[in-house]
């Protein structure tokens, strides 16, 4: 494991003293409520919902699986962000559908088929499942293209929205529950979206899984909650992930995770400013990580990133995200920055290669 890992979109602030208090006390000794009924019905208060419309997880990627499975055959494709986490085109590709962008290249529109309310290589228009990452990962930003997409749906297209990066926006706009005010999504995608929330990231916890969809009220998908039953492991949530969840309302949390934002707000000022001091070139972002390019040819850069592995140091590289000559990295701590600093300024004719 390396000493100073800035592929890590975890919380560098944590992990959170309660909630690790907690599941150290936490004896593991007999079987969740396989009904989660305690958990369902104290999220659905928090999220202002039914508990019907609560559905537990393993973790986010196994719900991106499930419920990939769970709109099937009705869906004809799947669209996901230009650049996003692997697993909704693999969730995709497992049932033989070919994931497509719903972004242009520029981002700031929809593709011309989605646009078009179609997939690309079907004809005629039929229900579609849409995953849009809420702030945007790997970059970090709010997607810009989020209302044109939002007049792009079709009643039937099943929207999903990730909500895993949105209580760590440094923005003054985190959000741990559903947006709302100056935070809201558009109208025709707020009522309609499917929320995925994945505390562990926020929580400085990423070794404990546990996630849980919100499911909207809508006549197009009131049958998706049995669906997603029927599909379901028995005790798909271990004890310590219900642990988790449980302390994830809690208020003493929620105001260490507000606190810990003000920490990473000041780290990130950092890094960003270290950064563009040695020649790298930025992306916007309003999330706890972002996406930079070193001054490097871009052959040299697998070769680059592992001698700085060697020295203990741990970039995440955005190639797989469709981004080559970047990396992504999440907001660390001084003392790795500083061990970042003294790696880079070490390199051999960086500013200039």
């Amino acid at each position: 494991m390396p000493l100073h890992d800035f592929s890590t979109n975890a919380n560098a602030a944590g992990p959170c003293p309660a909630v690790l208090h907690r599941l150290q006390q936490l004896v593991p000794d007999t079987y969740p409520d396989p009904a989660y009924a305690s958990l369902r019905t104290q999220l659905a208060r928090w999220h202002d919902v039914t508990p019907a419309r609560i559905v537990m997880g393993a973790s986010a990627s196994e719900l991106i699986m499930r419920l990939t499975a769970a709109v099937l055959p009705d869906i004809a494709s799947v669209w996901v962000p230009r650049h996003a986490y692997g697993d909704y085109r693999r969730g995709a590709d497992a049932w033989g559908l070919m994931a497509e962008a719903w972004e242009a290249q520029d981002r700031r529109h929809v593709s011309p088929a989605f646009a078009a309310g179609l997939p690309s290589s079907t004809p005629g228009r039929r229900p579609r499942l849409v995953w849009i990452t809420w702030p945007a990962s790997p970059q970090g930003d709010m997607p810009p293209a989020l209302a044109r997409l939002a007049e792009a749906l079709t009643p039937e297209d099943v929207a999903v929205l990730d909500m895993a990066y949105a209580p760590l926006r440094l923005d003054a706009e985190a959000c741990s529950r559903a947006p709302e005010g100056e935070n809201a999504l558009p109208e025709a995608l707020a009522v309609r979206a499917c929320r995925l929330f994945s505390p562990n990231k926020a929580l400085g916890l990423t070794g404990v899984r546990g996630a849980y969809l919100v499911l909207p009220d809508t006549p197009a998908l009131a049958d998706l909650p049995a669906r997603l039953a029927r599909l379901a492991p028995s005790w798909p949530l271990g004890a310590h992930g219900q642990a988790m969840l449980e302390a994830w309302m809690e208020p003493g949390v929620q105001q260490w995770l507000a606190e810990s934002r003000k920490t990473l707000q000041g780290w990130k000022a950092t890094l960003e400013a270290g950064l563009r001091q040695r020649g790298w070139q930025l992306m916007p972002s309003v999330a706890s990580f972002c996406c930079a390019r070193p001054p490097l040819p871009l052959p040299e850069l697998p070769a680059w990133l592992a001698g700085l592995r060697s020295q203990g140091i741990k970039l995440r590289d955005a190639t797989s995200f469709g981004l080559p000559g970047w990396v992504r990295l999440g907001v660390r701590a001084p003392a790795s920055q500083q061990a970042l600093w003294q790696a880079l300024d070490s390199t051999t004719n960086l500013r200039t290669s």
